[in-house]
């Protein structure tokens, strides 16, 4: 039965840390696309369904730039257009001129010949944290570590400088900055990227910032996007993939044993992680661009539509098993995890290769591996876009 009154809010309290909120199961079965009121305010849908998630995200009549527009806009076209290089901000065919130059970068070829980079920079990570006397915080040691090092081997940036790029990242991403502070993180980043730029350009090495550089193809402004834009997402996610895998398979010690009997099921169970956690955890803005249908409903030109991919990954009419459970061997099904259509993740294989190494390695190297700390205190990321713990404190 449909519900007429417009949801108050988009669900956000947790009954578990690894769980979306509860209300997302009854509204994929009572009511998948419901009219829900914003924080500002103003009134737009939330899709919770596999199948309509997956048509929001992919019918180019939902747009990504116009996501952009003033909150109670009167359509989309007061939307402001996306800063240069924020690919990730803009619809076909101005998306597409971005990412034809970058898909060659992130092909599964290239990140299979990077694995034995990133294995490498796990094992140095693990060493380094096997000196430690008494817990350490595996956000610190490990998660954030290990990514931040691999992204800034491929983009060309110093390690050197990652204080202050997730320090500025994390102002970004986090929910309750204020716009002073948005701006000026936003601001530093641009800068440290465009003075990257120009040394890329004076003396190029062998990275993917030089080679956009050189290609010729992007204006300066352009290509600090695309820096700013890969630095933040190409240690963000993973970082708390990797942290939040971590506890969710120290939670579930059966699932744990059976990786640890087989190996094999190592694919698998990165799979099924992205899968049951979807980091992503209030979904994808997109605007109408003409009057349509969704699933039964009217949409109306300029309305704001959220796709929830943390729901749509525990549809049950899309998934074989309880989609409610942690299963590492449930055999591979097509997620949500990394987005769908035109936006789909950039650099989902190179996530993938990260997970694997890491927590192959982790639970390899610490077969006692355990949390320090009662789950209850572990301090979750309820407050950021990107979904996971602020800290992890373990021992073995």
């Amino acid at each position: 039965m449909t519900n007429t009154q417009p949801l108050k809010a988009q669900p956000t309290v947790r009954s578990c840390p690894f769980d979306p909120p509860e209300e997302y199961r009854t509204l994929r079965e009572q009511e998948p696309v419901a009219p829900v009121t914003f924080p500002d305010g103003s009134a737009g849908w939330l899709v919770t369904r596999y199948e309509d998630v997956r048509t929001v995200l992919g019918d180019p009549r939902f747009s990504t730039k116009h996501a952009l527009r003033r909150p109670g806009g009167p359509g989309p076209d007061d939307a402001p257009a996306p800063q240069p290089g924020m690919f990730l901000m803009m619809d076909a065919p101005e998306h597409t001129r971005f990412r034809r130059l970058l898909t060659g970068q992130f092909t599964v070829r290239r990140m299979r010949q990077l694995t034995p980079a990133v294995e490498r920079i796990v094992a140095e990570q693990l060493d380094a944290m096997a000196t430690a006397d008494g817990p350490v915080d595996l956000v610190q040691a490990f998660a954030l570590p290990v990514p931040s090092l691999v992204i800034c081997e491929l983009l060309g940036v110093p390690y050197a400088d990652r204080e202050e790029f997730q320090r500025n990242s994390a102002t970004i991403v986090r929910l309750d900055s204020s716009p002073e502070e948005f701006q000026q993180a936003q601001a530093a980043m641009r800068g440290f990227i465009h003075q990257l730029v120009l040394s890329k350009r004076e003396k190029p090495t062998d990275d993917i910032l030089s080679e956009l550089v050189q290609s010729g193809e992007l204006t300066d402004e352009e290509l600090v996007g695309v820096g700013v834009l890969l630095l933040i997402a190409g240690h963000e996610t993973t970082a708390n993939m990797i942290a939040l895998g971590t506890m969710c398979l120290l939670q579930n010690p059966e699932q744990l044993a059976a990786l640890r009997e087989d190996p094999s099921l190592m694919d698998n169970a990165v799979e099924e992680l992205l899968r049951y956690l979807t980091i992503i955890q209030f979904g994808i803005r997109r605007v109408a661009l003409e009057d349509l249908e969704l699933n039964g409903r009217q949409i109306k030109e300029g309305s704001v539509v959220v796709a929830s991919l943390a729901s749509g990954n525990r549809d049950a009419a899309h998934l074989a098993g309880d989609p409610e459970a942690l299963d590492v061997g449930r055999p591979h099904s097509a997620h949500l995890a990394f987005g769908h259509g035109i936006h789909q993740c950039l650099g989902q294989q190179l996530a993938r290769a990260e997970m694997k190494a890491a927590l192959s390695a982790l639970l390899d190297r610490f077969p006692t591996l355990r949390l320090a700390v009662p789950v209850e205190e572990v301090p979750m990321r309820d407050d950021m876009l990107v979904y996971g713990v602020h800290e992890l404190p373990v021992t073995w």
